[in-house]
């Protein structure tokens, strides 16, 4: 599983032209599932980006968690996440998961996003086609893999 977080101050998705989640402060999350992945990456990639120190304590240092500020988390899934441009130009998606193996991985992250933060978080619909608009602060963006935990 492949997360690209970002820290925001304003984000949303639309789909069809209407938006479907928005959120002020917070986290907007790209997560990208792959067969290999299972609960154990649900449950390790929300508690670990749960607890990431990326906001702003008052001196101005990153000293917060999403759980300390009270922000909100924005989840989308992202098949790209899982591309290879290993050969030529036209990008491979062989390594992301299909639907039905990736949708109820999503939504079992959705769960434990909102285990971890003990409320309800926003997300994109699995496989829409979606337009995600952001602010992002700082910028601070931060790419995490549950197969490679560095």
């Amino acid at each position: 599983m492949r997360a690209i977080v970002q820290r925001v101050t304003e984000a949303s998705v639309k789909i069809d032209q209407n938006i479907r989640a928005a959120i002020s402060n917070g986290l907007l999350i790209y997560v990208g599932i792959e067969d290999a992945d299972n609960l154990e990456d649900c449950i390790w990639i929300s508690n670990k980006i749960c607890g990431l120190r990326i906001f702003n304590d008052q001196s101005g240092q990153m000293n917060c968690s999403i759980k300390e500020i009270a922000g909100e988390i924005l989840l989308i899934s992202q098949f790209t996440l899982h591309a290879s441009t290993k050969k030529g130009n036209r990008p491979s998606f062989l390594k992301a998961s299909k639907s039905e193996f990736a949708r109820p991985l999503y939504e079992q992250l959705i769960i434990q996003f909102e285990k971890v933060l003990l409320k309800k978080i926003s997300a994109g619909v699995f496989g829409a086609d979606m337009k995600v608009t952001s602010i992002n602060d700082g910028p601070v963006t931060i790419i995490i893999d549950t197969k490679n935990k560095e």
